[in-house]
Order: C-alpha cells, then structure tokens, then sequence
C-alpha cells in the first residue's frame, strides 16, 4: 500500500511540477511580446519627436508675411478723401 500511495504522490508531484513550467513558458511568451511591443512603441514615438522637432513651421511665416493694418488703413484714407 504504501508503495502505491508513494507512486501516486509522485505522480501528483510530477503533474504539479509540468504544470508550474507550462505557467513559467506562457508568462514567459507574454514577456516577449510586451516586450516586442514596448519596444515598437518607444521607436514610433522617438521618430514622432524627431520628425515633430525637424519638420519647418510654415504657418508662423504665414503670418508673418499678411498684414491687415495696411489694409485698414488703406481703405479708411480712401474714405476720407
């Protein structure tokens, strides 16, 4: 009996043990691919800087370039007259 009742304890031990490493490779798996993941959208956000910090600014020199006090005054000299 006792040799039977070692034999399914063992067998208990070992089914136990299959399992903890079965649960150690999904964590594992999981690991790598947020990992994969971090990874991608660190380098997304690093180019979304670099190109944010290198692309020209056209809309400043817009403004820069219209001018709407000339025109007002412009046409209120007009009305004077």
């Amino acid at each position: 009996m006792d040799k039977l009742e070692n034999l399914i304890s063992m067998s208990k031990l070992n089914n136990l043990i299959n399992k903890q490493e079965e649960e150690k490779k999904q964590k594992k798996k999981v690991c790598c691919i947020l990992i994969v993941i971090g990874a991608v959208i660190a380098l997304v956000a690093v180019a979304y800087g670099i190109y944010k910090h290198l692309k020209p600014d056209y809309l400043d020199e817009f403004d820069d370039d219209f001018e709407d006090d000339d025109f007002e005054e412009d046409f209120l000299d007009e009305d004077e007259e």
